[in-house]
């Protein structure tokens, strides 16, 4: 990242146009990541401003400016559970994991074209944040149970779940695609 070491050390200094530089550099990933959590671009840019706010008046808190893109994306995911804990009611349930069979059999080599915005934009809130959180935040499940406030099953069961919908839609988007030819 050009310029992100200057940039991050006048925004230590309250500097507006390192902060402004920070907030160009970084504002869209921050969108999309928001995004990927709560499913809505108004409530996303919501997230990303107070997230900043948040990340200038606090940027002390950060050492060095090689782990600024990492705190910050801290910030954005920790702004993005809390915005769905207070406006979202989300149910989770628990299940045997045991008992969710799914397969992927070549779903990857036929399916020449998968848009992510798409899947994340139709997958239940529920199963989307669970998987978010494990697989992109590297999240264990005891963690995701603590940060959602659930058991440490309903965390595996959720991401068992979220895996098989996700199965079942490219199925669905192979099958469309057949089907069209």
């Amino acid at each position: 990242m050009k310029h992100l070491e200057e940039n991050f050390k006048l925004a230590k200094k309250q500097d507006r146009k390192g902060q402004k530089a920070l907030y160009e550099m970084f504002s869209a990933k921050m969108l999309a990541i928001a995004n990927s959590y709560v499913n809505n671009i108004h409530d996303a840019e919501d997230i990303v401003i107070n997230s900043f706010f948040t990340c200038f008046s606090k940027i002390e808190e950060c050492r060095e400016w090689k782990s600024f893109p990492f705190w910050l994306r801290k910030i954005v995911v920790n702004n993005s559970i809390n915005f769905i804990r207070k406006n979202k009611n989300i149910l989770y349930s628990d299940i045997d994991v045991n008992t969710i069979e799914y397969t992927d059999e070549n779903l990857g080599e036929e399916i020449e074209e998968v848009n992510i915005n798409e899947i994340f934009s139709k997958m239940p809130d529920g199963y989307r944040i669970i998987f978010n959180l494990y697989v992109f935040e590297e999240k264990k499940h005891h963690e995701i149970a603590e940060i959602l406030n659930i058991s440490e099953g309903t965390s595996k069961s959720q991401l068992s779940k979220s895996k098989k919908w996700i199965t079942d839609f490219l199925k669905q988007k192979k099958d469309e695609k057949q089907y069209v030819k």
